[in-house]
């Protein structure tokens, strides 16, 4: 009797040992795959990809490698493919060299070729006066070839990504006149304060071609108000994250909880793009900059020569790979 009341015991604790360990492991796995959906959630990463200056005109300029563009796109395309957990890449203007039809159609049969879902805002190469391409023929192209892209109406917009972000695309261009300065209407200017007030829980992603805040001092390309949107953007306190191209270079600046990156050119050098990847903390944001270099590595040393000051355009390191984190 005492040996089969052994048995029994020790059968139970087996069983009890057994269970335990299951229970553990299902705790553990569920606790793992809420740990992995949470941070999914409040991680979001994007490329801005700018001035690509695509023509299949096949010369290029003193600056740009603008015969060399579809090579050099095709290549960050390749790249962008590769990168998993992609949300979504932005180009801040000039997608093309020439505001020709003809032109933003060749673009787009190769842009096709991007697996994520993606978006741009105008560059003054893109519809400017006398181009053929009004915004309103260019959104229409654009959606055509980009099913993802919903926002017909208007030059600028505004989208969220994921919960807890807020995406807002401003158009700086003047199309009244030749000029490669930028403005921003009144009118947009309302609806920026707007979206930014009913953003202030969120995380903002602010995209657009002329800077806010140049990389360098060039007064035939800054944005004329720019004093004023600074003051709109940064009277709010939450982490905001500003986007830009057209100078073709590469620098960083934080105000407080604004930081302004201006990104390098595709077409010329550095002939690079960036990849961006925000996290959403409990008390802060965390922006981790990356730059991605073209693997078209003899075209790079080739823009590298047209350049005579290629350090002014390439930055320092601090302004090409950096990671920056804003309280909230």
């Amino acid at each position: 009797m005492p040996k089969r009341h052994y048995k029994k015991k020790h059968r139970e604790s087996f069983i009890t040992r057994a269970g335990n360990l299951v229970a553990t492991l299902c705790l553990t796995a569920c606790m793992l795959f809420g740990l992995r959906a949470y941070s999914a959630q409040n991680i979001l990463k994007f490329v801005q990809l700018s001035d690509v200056h695509f023509s299949t005109l096949g010369q290029n300029t003193t600056f740009k490698l603008t015969g060399e563009s579809p090579k050099l796109f095709d290549d960050a395309i390749s790249q962008i493919n590769d990168i998993q957990d992609l949300s979504f890449v932005m180009f801040t203007g000039d997608l093309i060299d020439k505001s020709f039809e003809k032109q933003l159609k060749a673009f787009m049969e190769h842009a096709k070729n991007i697996n994520h879902k993606w978006y741009y805002s105008y560059g003054n190469h893109d519809t400017c006066v006398g181009g053929y391409l009004t915004p309103e023929l260019f959104r229409s192209i654009v959606k055509e070839g980009n099913p993802d892209f919903e926002f017909v109406d208007k030059n600028y917009y505004s989208f969220e990504p994921q919960k807890g972000y807020k995406v807002i695309v401003l158009d700086t261009i003047i199309r009244d006149r030749i000029t490669s300065n930028g403005e921003i209407s009144k009118e947009q200017l309302n609806w920026l304060d707007n979206e930014l007030k009913i953003s202030q829980n969120k995380t903002v992603l602010i995209f657009m071609h002329i800077p806010i805040v140049e990389p360098f001092s060039s007064p035939n390309h800054r944005l004329n108000n720019s004093n004023e949107v600074r003051e709109i953007i940064e009277k709010y306190k939450n982490p905001i994250g500003v986007f830009q191209g057209h100078y073709h270079a590469s620098k960083i600046r934080q105000y407080g909880n604004v930081i302004y990156v201006s990104s390098p050119a595709l077409v010329s050098y550095p002939d690079a793009f960036r990849i961006v990847t925000v996290t959403n903390h409990k008390n802060s944001v965390t922006f981790d900059i990356k730059t991605r270099d073209t693997r078209e590595t003899n075209l790079q040393k080739a823009a590298k020569i047209m350049t005579f000051t290629p350090g002014l355009y390439e930055g320092e390191n601090k302004d090409k790979n950096v990671t920056i984190t804003i309280k909230k």
